[in-house]
C-alpha cells in the first residue's frame, strides 16, 4: 500500500529552517532530511522522558521505602516468631539471667552481624528455639532464699544455665555473654550476704560453663538501674533509637548531657514509661534539655536521679548520649496504697470511737463508709485481733478527696510523690506508655486500655463505684469483664481507679486534658522485660569489632561501597550524555547534507546556462 501524505507543521515550537512534511515520495527514503528531524526529534524526547522517568521512579521507590521503613519494623518485629537459625555462623547469642525476689529467670537474645555503621545499634531480639517459642526458663524460689547458704547458689542456678547452653551453638559459648542481675530480693539483703552469692557465682560458673562470663558480669543492680533498662528496651522496641527518616516523625531538640554549650541536636523522641506494681510505682523519661535546680540540695537529690549514658559504641559519638530521669516510689503501687489507706481509716476510727464514745464500724449494723468501694459491698479489716467492718458507698470523687494526702506532695517547685524532685516535662511535645496497673485499671474492667482519655476515664470510674455490688458481681458472672479479671480486681477497683487518676495527674502533675499516655500490657504484641535494655547497654561496645572488620574490607573493595541509588543516576546521566552527543552527530551530518544538496543544485543551474561549475567556498 502507498503511504498516506501526512503535513505536520509544529512552526511555533522549532524555528522554520525545522519545519517539514512526509511525503509519499520520502516514505522509502529512510534517510531524507525531514525524516531524520523525526528520528533526532524523537529519540530526544524519549532521553528526556527516560531521564524524568528515572528521577520520578527512584524517587518514588526509595522514598516509599523510607516511609514504609517503620512500618517495616514494625511488621518485622510482629512477624519476629521464626525459629532461630542456629547454623547461621553470624549469629551471635547473649544471656542474661534476672534474680527477681520471688523466682529467677534466664533470657536468651540473638543479634545478626552489625552492620558496620557507628550510628546504628546491634539488632537484638529474642532466641527462639525450633518450635519458634522464646527462649526463656523460671525457676523458684528467689535466690535471696540462700542468703544463710550461699554455697548452693550456683546448683540453684545451674539448670538455667544448662537450658541456655543447650539453645546455643556449642562454639559459640566462648563468645557468649553472660550476665547476672538481680534485683529487689537481693537489694534487701546486708551487703556481706550479697557478696557472698555473688563470689559462689563468679567462683563456679567458669568451672561448669564456657560462657564469657567475668566479675562485672554478676551483680545488684539499683532500682535506678533496673529502670533504666526498662526504659532502654522500651525505646529501642519502639524504634526511637534509630534515625530520623520522615517528616512526619516526633522530633525533640536535645542538649547533649557534657555539651551543653554546643549546639542542641535533633533527634526522635523518645517514649517515657509509667509502671504501678503492687508495692511501687515507677517513672523514666529522657531529659532532652539542660535541668535547672531550686536549691542545692535539690540539685544533689537529682544526681541519684538523672542517668546520662551512651548507648552507641563509639564514646565520641554523641547522637546515642541520653539523660535519663528515673525514679522509684516505694508504698505507692495500688495494693500497697490500698494497704496504707486501710491502715489509716482503721487507725484514725479506732481513735475517734475511743474520744467520742461511738460504736462505727465494730458491728456489721454499724460500718464504717468508705467511699472507695463499690456501692453496698460488704468488706472487713483486721488488724491486732480487731475488726473494723466497712460498707461501700461508691464515691469516686470523695475517694479522690480522701487519698489526696497520700500524695504527700509538697510546695517546693519542680516535686512529685514524697516531694522528690521531678524535671520538668514538656507535656505538648511527650509521649507516656503505662503499663501494669495503669493497664489493668483502663482495661480489665472498665474496658478502656490504650489511648488514656481523663474525662472519659473518670466518668467510666465514677458510674463503676456508684454500681450497686449485686449487679457487678452479675456482670462478672456473665463474663464481661476480661478473662483475668477476678472478684479482688472488682472489689478494688474503684480504690484503685482512683488512686491511679491521682497518682498521674496529681503527683506526678500531668494535666487533666494528656492526649499522650498509652495503657499497654504489651508493645507490639511482645511482652519488653528489662532484660532487653541490659543487653542492649551491655553490649553497646561489640559493635567495634564488626566496625573494624567492615572498615578493612571496604578498604579494599571500595567500589562497592557506592550506592545503588547513586549508581542508578550515574548510569541516566551518562545515557543523557551520549544521546545528545548522537543528536549533535546527526544535526552536523544533516548540515553536511544541506550543503551538499545546494552544491548540487549550484551545479545543475550553471550547467544549465552552459557555464563550467563552481566550487562553492567551505564545501566539506
Amino acid at each position: 500500500m502507498g503511504c498516506v501524505a501526512v503535513v505536520i507543521g509544529i512552526s511555533c515550537l522549532f524555528p522554520a529552517s525545522w519545519h517539514f512534511s512526509i511525503s509519499p515520495v520520502g516514505c522509502p527514503r529512510i534517510l531524507n532530511t525531514n525524516l531524520r528531524q523525526i528520528i533526532v526529534i524523537s529519540v530526544l524526547a524519549a532521553a528526556v522522558s527516560l531521564l524524568y522517568f528515572s528521577v520520578v521512579i527512584i524517587r518514588n521507590k526509595y522514598g516509599r521505602l523510607t516511609r514504609d521503613k517503620k512500618f517495616q519494623r514494625y511488621l518485622a518485629r510482629v512477624t519476629d516468631i521464626e525459629a532461630t537459625d542456629t547454623n547461621n555462623p553470624n549469629v551471635n547469642y547473649g544471656i542474661v539471667v534476672d534474680c527477681g525476689s520471688s523466682g529467677s529467670r534466664i533470657f536468651v537474645y540473638c543479634w545478626p552481624r552489625h552492620n558496620g555503621n557507628p550510628r546504628d545499634l546491634l539488632d537484638i531480639r529474642q532466641m527462639r528455639d525450633k518450635n519458634r517459642k522464646p527462649v526463656v526458663m523460671k525457676i523458684k524460689p528467689g535466690i535471696s532464699e540462700f542468703a544463710t547458704s550461699p554455697e548452693k547458689v550456683s546448683d540453684y542456678i545451674s539448670p538455667l544455665l544448662n537450658f541456655a547452653a543447650e539453645h546455643v551453638p556449642r562454639a559459640k559459648h566462648k563468645e557468649t555473654p553472660l550476665y547476672i542481675l538481680c534485683t529487689a530480693g537481693m537489694r534487701i539483703l546486708p551487703e556481706s550476704q550479697q557478696k557472698a552469692i555473688l563470689e559462689d557465682l563468679l567462683t563456679d560458673i567458669p568451672v561448669h560453663f564456657d560462657f564469657l562470663f567475668s566479675d562485672s558480669h554478676a551483680e545488684v543492680i539499683s532500682g535506678k538501674q533496673e529502670g533504666v533498662y526498662a526504659w532502654i528496651g522500651i525505646n529501642f522496641v519502639l524504634g526511637r533509637f534509630e534515625h530520623i527518616e520522615d517528616d512526619d516523625e516526633a522530633v525533640v531538640e536535645v542538649n547533649i548531657p557534657g555539651s551543653e554549650s554546643s549546639k542542641a541536636i535533633v533527634r526522635k523522641r523518645t517514649a517515657g514509661i509509667l509502671d504501678m506494681g503492687g508495692v511501687s510505682t515507677q517513672i523514666a523519661y529522657e531529659v532532652p534539655k539542660t535541668v535547672s535546680f531550686a536549691s542545692s540540695q535539690q540539685e544533689e537529690v537529682a544526681k541519684n536521679l538523672l542517668a546520662e549514658f551512651n548507648l552507641g559504641c563509639d564514646v565520641h559519638q554523641t547522637e546515642h548520649v541520653y539523660r535519663v530521669y528515673v525514679a522509684t516510689f516505694l508504698g505507692f503501687g495500688g495494693n500497697a496504697a490500698r494497704q496504707r489507706y486501710e491502715d489509716r481509716i482503721f487507725a484514725n476510727t479506732i481513735q475517734k470511737n475511743r474520744l467520742l464514745g461511738k460504736q462505727t464500724g465494730l458491728t456489721p449494723d454499724m460500718p464504717y463508709l468508705d467511699p472507695c468501694l463499690p456501692l453496698d459491698i460488704k468488706d472487713e479489716i483486721q488488724q491486732n485481733g480487731q475488726t473494723l467492718y466497712l460498707r461501700g458507698t461508691g464515691d469516686f470523687d470523695l475517694c479522690r478527696e480522701t487519698i489526696q494526702p497520700f500524695m504527700n506532695k509538697t510546695n517546693e517547685t519542680q516535686t512529685s510523690l514524697n516531694g522528690i524532685y521531678q524535671p520538668p516535662i514538656h507535656f505538648p511535645n511527650s509521649e507516656f506508655y503505662g503499663f501494669s496497673e495503669f493497664y489493668y485499671c483502663t482495661e480489665d474492667v472498665l474496658r478502656m486500655g490504650g489511648d488514656y482519655n481523663a474525662a472519659k476515664f473518670t466518668k467510666a470510674a465514677k458510674d463503676y463505684c456508684a454500681t450497686k455490688w449485686s449487679i457487678l458481681r452479675e456482670r462478672f458472672d456473665r463474663g464481661l469483664y476480661a478473662s483475668h479479671a477476678d472478684l479482688h480486681r472488682l472489689k478494688y477497683q474503684c480504690f484503685k481507679s482512683a488512686w491511679m487518676f491521682e497518682v498521674f495527674h496529681r503527683g506526678f502533675s500531668f494535666p487533666v486534658n494528656y492526649k499522650n499516655l498509652k495503657t499497654a500490657l504489651q508493645v507490639y504484641d511482645k511482652e519488653v522485660q528489662w532484660t532487653l535494655g541490659a543487653i542492649l547497654y551491655r553490649t553497646r561496645f561489640l559493635p567495634l569489632r564488626d566496625i573494624q572488620q567492615e572498615a578493612f574490607r571496604a578498604s579494599h573493595t571500595h567500589w562497592r561501597g557506592v550506592s545503588f541509588v547513586y549508581n542508578h543516576y550515574l548510569f541516566s546521566g551518562c545515557f543523557l550524555v551520549v544521546l545528545l552527543a548522537i543528536l549533535l552527530y546527526l544535526l552536523r551530518l544533516r548540515r553536511i547534507h544541506r550543503r551538499t544538496v545546494r552544491s548540487s543544485s549550484a551545479a545543475t543551474l550553471w550547467m544549465e546556462e552552459g557555464l563550467p561549475a563552481q566550487n562553492p567556498a567551505g564545501t566539506l
